[in-house]
């Protein structure tokens, strides 16, 4: 009797317990609420790669956000950098990769960390080594960094030294630590080479590739064992042949077709796809005659063993700097009513191209989304349409498989572009011959002051291969787009204001202005228990991270302003 009181006691002080808990519950915030689900199951919808997905589509399947309740997205967190740590420098491009409620996000100069997606709380910093920060200082090159890959319980992040790094998922801690230079002595900071993307994980691999193009670097992909960084593949897949040889037996400078951008990559057959960039010197065609195979191309490589299988060229002989910048991506879509798998491009001329992704024939060529006037460069100057800056620089497009839509973010701002007379007169003092080269192959200016850059989004019916329309964005397209499900794209400015467009028409259908300036990457969008979140970074000297979602708070802030950027930091 007693004992049988005692257990309906304590059962009814459990279920007033439980009731309690559940009150309390309801009232908590998406944070409390996250805490209390850590030893519990909880759904999560990741965007797991630098693209969303390998083909690089960053078309997310989510629906909890819709243009009927657009209206209510509201930051729920954000952080600045330089609180964090004020050793970080300014700027930022990053695209966060967000894996089971945490975001694995880069900065400038290789500092990474772990933050919990819903409360913003840093779970661990990763610091890079002092030899990666003195080469930055040393070089002058750009420390910009895109982002890391995760996966196998690390995180991947090629350094601005082109060094390769894996850090423990949970931890932080560094496992494995190599340069390229240890396999190929001649991939150095001190030979013109440096990084800024992010790396991609297929099969067991890491794909890299590097900057440096524009000092006559030989452009390279290579691909690194993810389980020791030891080379997967027997040599790198050169883009050009090396100096002196080929179209570059003459001249001081030659080179280029640096794969700068993430390779795509097809995981039903195997194949990947890299862009690479212009030839060297950029505005100097005298010394490399030709077409100038494999740069400013799309080029698909077996995975396995880094073999060509095609290649195609989307401007032969480039004076422009015309760079086949943003990474090819992959789509299943209609064309002509029949389905097809393509491989698609936008590039720096203001073009776009899509082919067959097993063959490479051509389906589309030369679809101009931009002004395009560009005489060849002279000693006085001359003005061209894109200037250096782009056209479609690496700000990623997005494809929308229901709409049939490839929507391409772009810039219109021309430069004067200016070239020397011969090689000799442009050899610099410098000792490290690669300066030479830099100066050289960047005689840039921007355009008279009058004239003002702006932004375009251009959707391409895929069906058709024609515009289906064009919207002017008031600052101009640097930091790419992210479609959903849902019917949304949503892209970041300069300005530091954060917007969604409807895919189908290009309306614009709400706009935020953050605290952060210099939007320069595009925003990744996760979900957990269902519920949609919209992760966006900023750059300038306000390098931040911020994260939206419905019933957030939507006070807005002031303009930022947009930092003038060089034209060659977005390599």
């Amino acid at each position: 009797m007693n004992k049988k009181l005692k257990y309906g006691s304590a059962l009814l002080a459990a279920t007033l317990m439980l009731a309690a808990c559940s009150d309390d519950n309801s009232s908590k915030t998406d944070k409390e609420k996250n805490n209390d689900k850590k030893s519990e199951d909880v759904s999560y919808k990741n965007f797991s790669n630098f693209g969303y997905d390998l083909q690089l589509t960053r078309h997310v399947p989510f629906e909890g956000i819709t243009k009927d309740n657009v209206k209510d997205l509201g930051i729920i967190w954000s952080k600045d950098f330089k609180e964090i740590n004020k050793d970080i420098p300014n700027g930022n491009q990053s695209f966060p990769i967000v894996v089971d409620g945490v975001a694995y996000v880069s900065t400038s100069s290789n500092y990474v960390y772990a933050f919990d997606a819903l409360t913003g709380d840093v779970i661990w910093e990763w610091t890079p080594p002092a030899e990666v920060l003195e080469t930055i200082k040393r070089t002058g090159m750009p420390s910009s960094n895109r982002g890391v890959a995760v996966a196998e319980g690390k995180v991947f992040m090629i350094t601005a030294d082109v060094g390769l790094v894996s850090i423990d998922q949970k931890t932080g801690k560094t496992v494995d630590f190599i340069h390229a230079s240890d396999f190929f002595p001649d991939l150095t900071s001190d030979n013109g080479y440096y990084e800024t993307t992010a790396p991609v994980y297929f099969d067991g691999k890491i794909f890299v590739g590097s900057s440096g193009g524009d000092n006559g670097v030989r452009g390279f992909e290579m691909a690194f064992k993810s389980s020791d960084l030891t080379p997967a593949w027997d040599e790198p897949f050169w883009t050009v042949p090396p100096k002196g040889e080929e179209w570059l037996s003459d001249g001081l400078f030659g080179g280029g077709g640096a794969v700068w951008m993430p390779p795509s990559v097809d995981p039903d057959t195997g194949l990947m796809y890299i862009s690479a960039g212009n030839p060297a010197p950029d505005f100097y065609g005298a010394k490399r005659p030709g077409v100038n195979p494999h740069t400013n191309s799309v080029i698909a490589l077996e995975t396995g063993t880094g073999k060509m299988v095609w290649a195609q060229q989307q401007q032969s002989h480039d004076l422009w700097d015309y760079d086949t910048a943003d990474s090819p991506s992959i789509f299943n879509a209609k064309v002509d009513g029949k389905e097809r798998k393509l491989v698609a491009v936008g590039t720096k001329g203001s073009e776009w191209f899509a082919y067959d992704a097993a063959t490479g024939d051509p389906v589309y060529n030369n679809v101009a989304f931009g002004k395009i006037d560009h005489p060849d460069p002279t000693e006085e100057g001359v003005l061209v349409y894109p200037g250096v800056l782009g056209g479609q620089n690496y700000a990623p497009d997005t494809f929308d498989p229901e709409l049939n839509l490839d929507l391409i973010p772009a810039i219109e701002e021309p430069s004067i572009l200016k070239t020397a007379k011969n090689e000799e007169e442009a050899v610099t003092n410098d000792t490290s011959p690669y300066f030479g080269a830099w100066a050289f192959g960047t005689s840039s200016a921007a355009a008279d002051p009058s004239i003002k850059g702006y932004g375009t989004i251009t959707a391409i019916d895929v069906n058709t291969g024609k515009i289906a329309y064009q919207v002017k964005t008031d600052q101009p397209m640097r930091g790419g787009l992210t479609s959903t499900k849902a019917g949304l794209t949503f892209y970041g400015e300069l300005s530091g204001k954060v917007n969604a467009i409807d895919t189908k028409t290009g309306e614009n259908v709400w706009s935020f202005q953050t605290a952060g300036n210099t939007i320069s990457a595009a925003p990744s969008i996760f979900e957990v228990d269902g519920k949609s979140y919209v992760m966006i970074t900023s750059a300038g000297s306000k390098p931040q991270i911020f994260v939206f979602a419905l019933g957030g708070d939507k006070t807005q802030a002031e303009a930022g302003k947009s930092d003038s950027t060089n034209p060659h930091t977005g390599k």
